[in-house]
């Protein structure tokens, strides 16, 4: 199965050198044991574009995030695992490593 462990951070600021570490350590031990499938860290909210083509003849383009909110996605790992129970796993070890909270989806 494959997950989706959402990066989420209530402040503007990048990651310090030591946390940059501990998750260059984690995503290396994604890799060797096989769970690894993408990540990526995300521009802050204020670099977003939401287009909205829902319904009339053109294309509604707003800058900046979807929601106002205090909290943001900062960042994610696309995970390779058995079951929830290793992805929580995983997610508990990638929230300790970037310092921050994770959120755990499937894919469908």
């Amino acid at each position: 199965m494959q997950f989706l462990l959402s990066v989420i951070h209530d402040q503007l600021e990048l990651a310090p050198s030591d946390e940059m570490a501990a998750i260059d350590v984690f995503n290396d031990r994604l890799q060797a044991e096989g769970h690894w499938v993408f990540a990526g860290g995300l521009g802050f909210p204020d670099t977003a574009t939401v287009v909205d083509n829902r319904g009339g003849d053109s294309s509604v383009v707003t800058d900046g995030p979807f929601v106002e909110s205090k909290e943001y996605l900062a960042g994610f790992w696309i995970i390779d695992a058995p079951d929830l129970d290793v992805a929580l796993k995983l997610a508990a070890e990638g929230s300790k490593a970037c310092n921050r909270k994770v959120e755990v989806r499937p894919f469908l």
